[in-house]
Parts: C-alpha cells; structure tokens; sequence
C-alpha cells in the first residue's frame, strides 16, 4: 500500500468518526424544554444585548463568581457581534457561590441605573479581588461596582429592596424549575446545552440561526 493510499484510508477513516460524532451529538440534544417551562426562560426586564428583533436568544444561567461564566464571558459577546442584529443574550441569576446571592443584587441595582454590563465586566475581570476559595465577599464586590459612575446611595437602597429580591428570587425559581445545578447553564431558543463547551455552544447557536433566518 502506497503512501497515497494510506492518506486517502486515513482521511476516510476520519471523516467517517467525526460524522458519527456529529450524529452522537445531535442525538443528544434535547427538543426546547416543556411547554410548561418556557415561562421560566425569560424574565421581563432581563439583562438583555444584542438585536432587539434577534430571532434567536441565548439564555444564559449565571454566577459573577463562576471562573467558567468569566471565561465564557468574551466568547459570547463574540457570538453576538458575529450575528449581529440575529442574536441576543439575556441573563439570568444563578447565585450558586457562597455570598453571591448579595452580589447578584448588587448587579442589579447597577442594571437599573443602566451599568450592567460595565459591573459584571469588572467583576469578572477582578474575581481574584472578591472570590476566595470560591466564597465571594459582597463588601469587595460592591467597593468594585461604586468605582463605576453609579449613585452610591441608590445603588445600597436598592441592593437591599426587597424589589431587588424578588427578582433574584425568581431567577432562583425559574432556575430551578429548568434544572439549573450549575452555571453556566445556556439555553438557546429553548433548547438547552447538554453537552457542555464552548463548540457545542456555538453549533447550537448557528443550528438556531440557520433554522430562523
């Protein structure tokens, strides 16, 4: 057997393998989740980006002390910027860390003064500063959010509101009614990753965009 034909074998026999393991992979996705538990995907009010008319929603579960939601973080905003005006993301708490529940407020409470986006960005890009040993310290957090241009005394009523918890509180729920054990947890339009990465995230996202436009 020549060495031409030992490349033809080998590339047949990796085509072969990497069908099969498209096959796998879709045969692991699940259809959208229970018609019943589609009102737990999307919350009014949202921290949403992204093309107000996007046919396809990346739900996104998330902790600000998570190192894989930090991670994630860039790629999805890639994602975004890639299909641009098709796609949006809208984020949801999931205070699974110890003392994230307070910080989640705290986001919050920046997202009604419209500084969402700058304050997970900080808090993302300063984890080492306010999460130890996967424990996060809600006093550093928040000394981080008020270097932003926010209303200091606004922003500590309405952390502590019980408006604000309500709404952490429902995010709570609706994770748990969709089966939220950890974050980050996507969903898009409905369908949840079930096997977890960033590629398969991003099949997931372009199956949806192929489907809606």
């Amino acid at each position: 057997m020549n060495n031409k034909t030992i490349f033809i074998s080998v590339a047949a026999f990796i085509g072969v393998i990497f069908i099969a393991a498209v096959g796998v992979y879709k045969s692991q996705q699940p259809s959208t989740v229970a018609s019943e538990q589609l009102p737990a995907l999307e919350r009014i009010g949202a921290p949403s980006k992204g093309g107000k008319q996007a046919k396809v929603t990346i739900v996104e579960f998330f902790d600000p002390a998570c190192g894989t939601c930090s991670q994630f973080y860039p790629l999805i905003n890639n994602l975004v910027k890639k299909y641009q005006g098709k796609v949006n993301v809208v984020m949801r708490y999931a205070p699974l860390h110890k003392g994230s529940d307070n910080v989640v407020k705290m986001l919050e409470a920046a997202h009604l003064q419209g500084e969402f986006w700058p304050a997970l960005e900080l808090l993302f890009a300063n984890q080492q500063r306010w999460v130890e040993h996967h424990v996060s310290n809600p006093t550093r957090a928040l000394a981080g959010i008020k270097t932003l241009n926010v209303d200091h005394d606004q922003l500590d009523t309405d952390w502590q509101s019980s408006n604000i918890a309500k709404i952490i509180a429902q995010d709570i729920k609706d994770g748990q009614t969709l089966k939220v054990r950890a974050t980050p947890q996507f969903f898009v339009n409905g369908k949840p990753l079930v096997v977890f990465g960033y590629e398969e995230l991003v099949y997931l996202v372009e199956e949806a965009v192929a489907e809606a436009y």
